[in-house]
Formats: C-alpha cells, sequence, structure tokens
C-alpha cells in the first residue's frame, strides 16, 4: 500500500496530466482515480491495498492471471539477451519461433505470419494486405470491403472505416473510404425485425444482395467469427460464420477474421473459427497472444496471398507496410511462454467445466426485472440492461445504468467496464470455480441494488 500522502499527489497527477481512453474525463475529474498498484492470479490491488477481481482480463487479454511466474521468467530470460531489434532486414529468435508455433495452431493453411503491436495494426495489415493482392492479381477495382453492423476493428482511420458503431465511428465518417455494412446476426435486436426460431439466418441474404450487387468491387469482408465484441458481446447463431464462408467463396471475397477478442481460447476453442470449420484467408491476433503481458499482434495470410506479393525489387510488388516494434522479442518471448502454458497446463480442455458452470449460474439473472438479455460464447458473457424488459427499452444513456452496475461492483471488489447498459464478464481463463461464483454474486446484487434504487426515486 502506498504512503498516503504520495497516492493523493498521484491522484492529483492523474487528473491533472492524463487523459484516459474512451472515458469522459468531466465525469472522471469527480471521482477519485482508481490507482492499480500490483495483481496477481486474477486479482488486482489498488493504491489502497484493496484487492478487485479482474472481472474483464485488463480491457479482455489476460489468459493466466497475472505475474505468471513462468511468463515473468521467460522475459526475463530473453531481457538478458536483448529487448528489441528491428525485423525490417535481420531478423530475431523468438519472432521466428513463435511464428512456426503460430502457423502450428492456426487452422489449416495460414501459413505466413505478419507482425504488428496491437489489435487494431493487425486489422490495418489484414485490410491493405487483401487491396494489394487483388491489385498483383489484376483486379484494380476491387478497393471496397464489407463489414458488419455493430462491428468493431481498433482505432486507425482503416479499421475505423470498416466499423459499425455510430458512437465511436461517427465522427470521423469524413476520413474512411468505402465500405459496405451488412446487418449484424443481433438476434434480441434483429435489424430485419425476424425471430430467431424462424429467420433462417435472413440476414445472410442482406450480406449475399451485397455481394452480388458488387463482386467486381469488393476486396474483402471482414468480422468477429461468433462474438462481436465492442458492438454489445453480439453472440452470433450457429451457422452464421459458415454460411459468409460459403458466400465469400461464391463471390470471390476475401474473409478477413478478426480473432483479437476471440482467439487463444476464450470461445472454448483455441480459435473462434475452429467452432464452424471455417478456415479464413487471413487471420488477425492480439490480445490473448502473449497473456496480456505486452503489446505484441500477427496477421496471418495464406500462401497464395504471400506468394502474390513476390517478384523482382523492380516489380514493386513489396508489401511496405511496418511497425517500429514488429516481432519485438521480450513480447514474443512472452507469447511462446504463455502457449506453452496452455498446452502444459490444459487450459483449453479445462474451461468446459467453468463454461457450464457460468452459464447454469447465468440463468439466475434471468429473474431480474431489468434483465433483458443474457449472452454467453465460452467464458464471454454478457447482460444486458433494458429500462423495460417486455418493450426492449434501452435505458437513457443520461441515467449511465452501465456505468453506475459497475462502480457498485468496484465497491463490492469487482473491476468490471460496461459497453453501455451491457455489462460484460471476460475473466482471466484461469479464474476458479469459487472465484467466478464470487465474481457473479457481485454483477448479480450490483444490478439489483443500481435498478433497484433507480425505481425507488
Amino acid at each position: 500500500m502506498l504512503d498516503k500522502k504520495y497516492k493523493e499527489q498521484l491522484e492529483e497527477w492523474d487528473k491533472t496530466y492524463l487523459w484516459h481512453p474512451f472515458t469522459q474525463m468531466q465525469d472522471y475529474a469527480r471521482e477519485t482515480p482508481m490507482i492499480i498498484e500490483e495483481g496477481s492470479g486474477v486479482y488486482l490491488k489498488d493504491a489502497n491495498g484493496k484487492e478487485y477481481i479482474d472481472g474483464i482480463s485488463s480491457m479482455w487479454c489476460i489468459l493466466h492471471g497475472h505475474r505468471k511466474k513462468e511468463i515473468d521468467d521467460a522475459i526475463k530470460r530473453q531481457l538478458d539477451k536483448i529487448a528489441h531489434t528491428t525485423l525490417l532486414g535481420p531478423s530475431n529468435i523468438p519472432a521466428i519461433e513463435l511464428a512456426k508455433l503460430l502457423v502450428g495452431i492456426a487452422p489449416e493453411g495460414l501459413n505466413k505470419v505478419f507482425y504488428s503491436d496491437n489489435g487494431s495494426t493487425a486489422n490495418e495489415v489484414a485490410l491493405k494486405m487483401a487491396l494489394q493482392y487483388w491489385q498483383h492479381k489484376g483486379f484494380k477495382d476491387k478497393t471496397q470491403f464489407v463489414a458488419l453492423q455493430y462491428g468493431y476493428h481498433g482505432d486507425t482511420i482503416g479499421t475505423m472505416s470498416v466499423g459499425g458503431i455510430e458512437l465511436f465511428h461517427g465522427a470521423f465518417r469524413p476520413l474512411y473510404f468505402k465500405t459496405h455494412l451488412a446487418p449484424s446476426p443481433y438476434c434480441y435486436r434483429c435489424p430485419l425485425g425476424k425471430q430467431p426460431q424462424n429467420c433462417s439466418l435472413a440476414c445472410l441474404d442482406k450480406l449475399e444482395d451485397i455481394l452480388k450487387e458488387n463482386p467486381g468491387r469488393i476486396a474483402a469482408m471482414i468480422m468477429e467469427p461468433l462474438v462481436q465484441g465492442a458492438g454489445g458481446m453480439i453472440i452470433h447463431p450457429s451457422g452464421y460464420l459458415s454460411g459468409v464462408h460459403a458466400l465469400c467463396k461464391k463471390y470471390n471475397v476475401l474473409l478477413v477474421l478478426d480473432e483479437v477478442l476471440t482467439g487463444f481460447g476464450r470461445t472454448g476453442s483455441m480459435f473462434a473459427c475452429l467452432h464452424e470449420d471455417v478456415v479464413p484467408d487471413i487471420m488477425n491476433l492480439s490480445k490473448g497472444i502473449n497473456g496480456g503481458y505486452m503489446p505484441l499482434a500477427a496477421t496471418l495470410a495464406t500462401e497464395e496471398i504471400y506468394n502474390a506479393f513476390l517478384g523482382e525489387f523492380s516489380s514493386l510488388k513489396t508489401f511496405f507496410h511496418g511497425h517500429t516494434y514488429t516481432g519485438n522479442p521480450l513480447g514474443c518471448a512472452a507469447a511462446l511462454a504463455s502457449l506453452e502454458l496452455l498446452e502444459k497446463e490444459r487450459i483449453l480442455e479445462n474451461l468446459e467445466p467453468k463454461i457450464k458452470y457460468l452459464q447454469a449460474k447465468l440463468k439466475s439473472f434471468e429473474s431480474l426485472e431489468h434483465v433483458g438479455n443474457i449472452r454467453q460464447c465460452g467464458l464471454i458473457a454478457a447482460i444486458e440492461l433494458v429500462k423495460n424488459k417486455t418493450t426492449k427499452e434501452s435505458y437513457p444513456w443520461e441515467e449511465r445504468m452501465g456505468i453506475k452496475v459497475c462502480i457498485e461492483s468496484r465497491k463490492q471488489g469487482l473491476l468490471i467496464r460496461p459497453l453501455g447498459h451491457i455489462i460484460v464478464i471476460m475473466p482471466p481463463l484461469i479464474i476458479k470455480e469459487h472465484e467466478l461464483d464470487r465474481l457473479l454474486t457481485i454483477v448479480y446484487e450490483s444490478i439489483k441494488i443500481i435498478t433497484s434504487s433507480t425505481l425507488s426515486k
């Protein structure tokens, strides 16, 4: 625990100098900052010495918990050799070893690895790669993309161009390139007004209409498989992903899967696309790639795409893209240790009982008056709060219901973060059942307290 005077100084500096992401700083300035000092396992400890369950895996990336000895040691060993070298020309041992390992666990056919340093850049790489691929193949008009309503792929200009969240992306629309938005398979709030039990995946028909009208102009379809994260943890119905894959093949459009959130066990499988035996043309990875330790990302592509960039130097077919910290040895060393732990500790095999426990425990939330919809995929869950359960009427923004529930949860020893009025649950994969039980109990009680207090006003 920090000295009281120093802690107060940090709180003042935080408000004076820091600009936090996705945070309304006017509201933030009214609160006492939560300053994390250390962590261990699934727990975080703040500057006051109070412990919290890390219910969102420190923004969806911690797999093995905090201060995992094997990953700590791997970074220290690499640090004794070298911290960073460029991949623009020379190579390094961890980057080579990790590339080989990633190809070994990826869907068959994805056998080339291009490194970057976060999910946004991994997706940006994929978009540029897809467009330039078609240029090299002689399809000069294939310069457009298809993405999903409520989709999120990052905060660079390119990835925002294929984003479908008006709240995040609307202000920057003058900067974007052409993207066609297909309706999201958001079954609770179906954009086509259908019911899940008899819709026959009508949203795929709308996607086909877009592809059919623009086959010579669309370079690729980009989507988050099975779970649309920042758009509200929207869980796709079975068969949707494989349906998209089939349509992309039919209309000669590349399929780019953004597995930044869903990769490395989050959905119960190493990668979400494996649930429906889909092999994309390009797959993008980050977040859990090294257990959430360091900035690292990878874009995996097929031999077909890679080969299109080969030629004499004078042909200018080179993929002119790169990042300063591409293939950083420390990040890659951490990833190698993390992937070894997934296998050694049988993390994915041990997930099933936790997934079933989460599913069973979430049923109790159905009795809460202001819980409209409960969604789950693997160890990912979302609870959508509504003002009226019958009409599905959302709470107005000014009520800040999601934020209030998360603040109440923090008081009870749980750190979570909402997506609007949607409460997100995404703990480290190694969470124990009793810790998961405590997490869900806190969320349940927090929702009950906040929605009840709102009713009584």
